[in-house]
C-alpha cells in the first residue's frame, strides 16, 4: 500500500513539473480557459517550432506565441486566435504548431509559402488580428511525404539549410512523417563488413548518390562509384542531422528497413545463407535477395538495425517493398519471407510500422497473408491514377493512406489529377469500415508544382470534400499576396486545364517534346509519359495572359516570379505538340519551304525557351551541377559526382539501360539542358533531315546515346544566378504564340 502510494505521489509530481515547464516554456501562455486539462498536460518543448518560424517570416516571428498543449485520442489538432500582432496558436505537437501558423498565413493573412515560391513580401508590419477562432484537427494520423525517388530527383547533393527548409514547409502544411534516405548506404556498409565483405567492394557496390533510391529497392548498383569512405561518412552525418531536426519538430523519420538486399557472393561467403538471383531491372543487374526465412537473415537484420540506430537514431517506422517492380521470388514463400521481415524488424524496434508502397500488383495478397496487418501501413501510389479502386478488399483491410505520384522523374509539366483528389479521398475516408489512415504526397520529385502540394496536403485537415473551383479560388487570392481579378481568371483556367485532368490511365500530365530524342513520330520524352496531351492547351495561354495583367504591385513576389515563367514555359511548351506533327507532314509531302518555315518557328521556340527557364532559379542546372561537385573530395571524386547528377537527368545509366527505357526519363525544361543540350540536338535533327529534303538522300543516323553521354560526361559549368526579366520574356512568349504559323 504504500508502495503504491508513493508512486502515485511521483506521477502527480511528475505532471505538475511538466504543466509547470510547459507554461513556462519559450513563447507559452498560462494554460486558461479549458483549452488543456491535467489529463493532457503539454510534453513538448516548442522552441523548434519558434526557430523555424523565425527561419520563415524573419522577425515577425516574435507576433506568435506557440502554445502547446496535449494530443488527445482525436489526434493532432490547432487553434488560433488573438489580435492585431498578438496571434496566439495551440497545437499538439511542433510541427501542427507550425501547421496552425501556415492556416493563418493563407486564411488570414492572406498569404502564400509554397514549394516553390511564397508572397510574405506583402506581409503587412503588423499581423492582422484572427476573427474568431481558426481550428483544424487532422482527420487521419499519417500525413506522409516524399516518394523513394525523391532524392535522387529533387538533388541528392543538397546541404542540411536546403533540407530543413523543405522540412519546415512540410511542417507548415501538416505533414507528420518523412522518408529520410539520406545515408542510408552507412548501415549496408557497416553491417555487411562483419559478413565477410571488404570496405573496397562495397564501395564499389554502392552506386552514387543521385542513383542509390533505385539500389535501396533492390533494382540495381554499383552505377556512378566507386563511392568514398568520407562520402559515406558526409551522408551519414546528413541524414541523422535531417532525422534529428524531424524528432525535435515532432515529426517521424521514416527510415528505409532492411529486407534482404546483399551484394554479389553472399552465400558462398556465409555458410547456411540461401540467396535468390532478382535477374534484371531495365537493364540493370539487380542485386541478390537473401532469403529471410533462412538462418543468416536475422544476423545480417540485426546488424543493420543496430548500426542504423547508432548512427540515426531511432524510429518506429520504416519504408521497405518486398519484390519491388517485377522482384522475382524464387522458391521461397512469399508470406513467410514476409514474415520473417517483420519479425526482424520487430526484434530491432518493438511495435515498428512496415511502410510499403502500393505500386503495380504490390503488396501481394501472399505478402499481406504473412503479416500483422495492423503494423503495416500501405502508401497507396495509385489513388488518384485509376478507376474502379477497391483497396479494403485488395488489401484486406490494411491500413492505407491515399496517394499521389503526380511527377515522374521530376519533369516541369504543370498540372494534375487534383479534381479526384478533392472529392474521392473524402468518400474513400468515410466509407463503411473504411482502412484509410492518412494521405501520401509521393511525387518522385518535390519542389515543382505548388499549388497541387498545397491541395494536397489540406485534404489531411479539411472534415468534408474539397470544393475544388472554390479551393482555387482562394489559392488565387494569397498566392500573389492580394486578391486580383487576373490572378483569380489565371488560375481559374489552370484548374480547368491541366490541375484538372482525368482518372483512368495517368496521374501525371504530358511532358515536354522539346525535350525528346529527336523524331518526327515523338510523342514523349520518356518512355512511360502520356502520349497526348491531357487538357486543352488554351486554357495555359489563357492562364498566361491573365497572369500579364496582375496588378504592378503583386508581381514583385517571388511566387508571381516564379509562376510567371512556369506559365510562359507551359505555354511555349505545348506549342511544340502542335508543331512537330505540321513538321513531319511537311517533311513527307517534300514541301521544303514550309519544312524549314516550321522548323525556323520551333527552333525560336526553343531559343526562347531557353531564356524564359533562364530567369528563374528554380530552372537551372547549375546549381544542380555545382551542388554535385561541392560533396568531392578530390578532382576524380568531384567529376564521378557531376556525371551521376547529369546523367540522372539525361541517359540515366549505360548505354543498355539507357535504351532499354531510362534515357531522358527525369527530362527537366531547365536552363543549360534546353540551350545547350536538347536545343543542339533538334536543330542538327532537323539540319539531316533538311539535307535529306535537299539531295534527295537518306537523314544520316545519329548515335543520340553517345551524344548525350557525351554531354553527361562534360564539366562544362553553368549559371548559377537567373538573368532577364520574366514578365518581359513572358510578354515574348505570349507574342510569339499569337504570331505562330497556322
Amino acid at each position: 500500500m504504500g508502495s503504491r502510494l508513493i508512486l502515485r505521489c511521483r506521477h502527480v509530481l511528475v505532471l505538475v513539473v511538466l504543466v509547470v515547464a510547459a507554461a513556462a516554456a519559450p513563447g507559452a501562455l498560462p494554460l486558461r480557459g479549458g483549452a488543456v486539462s491535467s489529463a493532457t498536460a503539454p510534453a513538448f518543448d516548442p522552441a523548434p517550432a519558434r526557430a523555424s518560424l523565425e527561419r520563415l517570416l524573419s522577425s515577425r516571428a516574435r507576433q506568435f506565441t506557440l502554445v502547446p498543449v496535449g494530443r488527445t485520442g482525436s489526434g493532432d489538432r490547432f487553434e488560433v486566435s488573438g489580435g492585431a500582432g498578438r496571434i496566439q496558436v495551440r497545437g499538439t505537437s511542433p510541427a501542427t504548431l507550425l501547421a496552425g501558423v501556415g492556416w493563418y498565413l493563407e486564411r488570414v493573412a492572406q498569404v502564400d509559402i509554397g514549394w516553390p515560391g511564397d508572397s510574405l513580401g506583402r506581409l503587412p508590419a503588423v499581423l492582422p488580428a484572427v476573427p474568431g477562432t481558426l481550428a483544424r484537427s487532422a482527420n487521419v494520423p499519417h500525413r506522409y511525404a516524399l516518394n523513394d525517388t525523391d532524392e535522387g530527383y529533387s538533388g541528392a547533393y543538397r546541404d542540411f539549410e536546403t533540407y530543413r527548409r523543405d522540412i519546415d514547409l512540410m511542417a507548415l502544411h501538416g505533414v507528420n512523417e518523412v522518408f529520410v534516405p539520406t545515408g542510408a548506404e552507412y548501415p549496408y556498409y557497416r553491417a555487411l563488413q562483419e559478413f565477410g565483405y571488404g570496405a573496397a567492394e562495397l564501395r564499389e557496390w554502392i552506386p552514387a548518390p543521385a542513383h542509390q533510391a533505385w539500389w535501396l529497392l533492390q533494382n540495381m548498383s554499383g552505377f556512378g562509384g566507386p563511392v568514398s569512405e568520407r562520402l559515406i561518412e558526409a551522408r551519414a552525418a546528413l541524414g541523422a542531422r535531417i532525422a534529428g531536426q524531424l524528432r525535435a519538430l515532432g515529426m517521424t523519420p521514416v527510415l528505409p528497413g532492411y529486407f534482404g538486399t546483399v551484394p554479389p557472393g553472399f552465400a558462398a561467403r556465409n555458410p547456411g545463407a540461401a540467396t535468390v538471383p532478382q535477374g534484371k531491372w531495365v537493364g540493370f543487374d539487380r542485386p541478390d535477395w537473401l532469403d529471410p526465412t533462412g538462418p543468416v537473415f536475422d544476423r545480417l537484420a540485426d546488424a543493420y538495425y543496430r548500426v542504423q540506430r547508432e548512427r540515426f537514431g531511432d524510429s518506429d517506422m520504416f519504408k521497405m517493398d518486398l519484390l519491388h517492380e517485377g522482384g522475382r521470388p524464387g522458391p521461397v514463400d512469399v508470406g513467410a519471407a514476409a514474415g520473417a521481415v517483420q519479425r526482424a524488424l520487430e526484434v530491432a524496434h518493438p511495435g515498428a510500422t512496415w511502410v510499403t508502397l502500393g505500386w503495380q500488383k504490390n503488396p501481394t495478397a501472399a505478402f499481406l497473408s504473412g503479416v500483422d496487418r495492423d503494423r503495416v501501413l500501405i502508401l497507396d501510389g495509385l489513388s488518384d491514377r485509376y478507376d474502379g479502386l477497391d483497396r479494403e478488399t485488395e488489401w484486406g483491410g490494411t491500413p492505407y493512406a491515399f496517394g499521389s505520384i503526380a511527377n515522374f522523374g521530376g519533369h516541369t509539366s504543370l498540372g494534375a489529377n487534383t479534381g479526384v483528389w478533392a472529392g474521392r479521398f473524402h468518400a474513400w475516408r468515410t466509407a463503411p469500415d473504411s482502412a484509410l489512415r492518412g494521405i501520401a504526397y509521393l511525387p518522385e520529385a518535390t519542389g515543382g508544382n505548388p499549388a497541387g502540394f498545397d491541395l494536397f496536403t489540406e485534404l489531411a485537415w479539411e472534415p468534408g470534400p474539397v470544393d475544388q473551383r472554390a479551393w482555387f479560388a482562394a489559392y488565387a487570392a494569397r498566392r500573389y499576396g492580394g486578391a486580383d481579378p487576373h490572378a483569380a481568371a489565371a488560375w481559374e483556367e489552370l484548374r480547368l486545364g491541366p490541375y484538372s485532368t482525368a482518372p483512368g490511365t495517368w496521374s501525371e500530365p504530358q511532358d515536354s517534346l522539346f525535350t525528346a530524342r529527336p523524331s518526327l513520330t515523338a510523342t514523349a520524352a520518356a518512355r512511360w509519359s502520356p502520349a497526348f496531351s491531357r487538357y486543352d492547351a488554351a486554357t495555359v495561354e489563357r492562364a498566361l495572359s491573365e497572369l500579364l495583367e496582375v496588378a504592378p504591385a503583386l508581381r514583385t513576389t517571388d511566387a508571381y516570379r516564379h509562376d510567371l515563367v512556369d506559365v510562359a514555359r507551359q505555354a511555349l511548351t505545348n506549342r511544340g505538340r502542335v508543331l512537330l506533327p505540321r513538321i513531319r507532314a511537311a517533311y513527307e509531302a517534300k514541301d521544303l519551304e514550309r519544312f524549314r518555315a516550321l522548323v525556323r518557328e520551333w527552333n525560336a521556340d526553343m531559343e526562347l525557351l531557353g531564356r524564359v527557364v533562364g530567369s528563374d532559379r528554380r530552372f537551372l542546372l547549375g546549381p544542380w551541377l555545382e551542388a554535385a561537385r561541392t560533396w568531392g573530395a578530390d578532382p576524380a571524386e568531384r567529376d564521378r559526382l557531376e556525371y551521376d547528377a547529369r546523367s540522372i537527368l539525361t541517359t540515366w545509366g549505360g548505354r543498355g539501360p539507357s535504351e532499354t527505357g531510362l534515357r531522358d526519363y527525369a527530362n527537366r525544361e531547365w536552363d543549360g539542358l534546353v540551350r545547350d543540350l536538347y536545343a543542339p540536338r533538334w536543330a542538327a535533327y532537323f539540319a539531316s533531315l533538311d539535307t535529306a529534303l535537299t539531295t534527295g538522300t537518306t537523314p544520316v543516323a545519329v548515335d543520340w546515346f553517345a551524344r548525350d553521354d557525351a554531354w553527361a560526361r562534360e564539366h562544362r559549368r553553368y549559371p548559377t544566378a537567373p538573368t532577364g526579366d520574366p514578365h518581359a520574356l513572358a510578354e515574348e512568349v505570349r507574342t510569339a504564340l499569337a504570331a505562330a504559323t497556322g
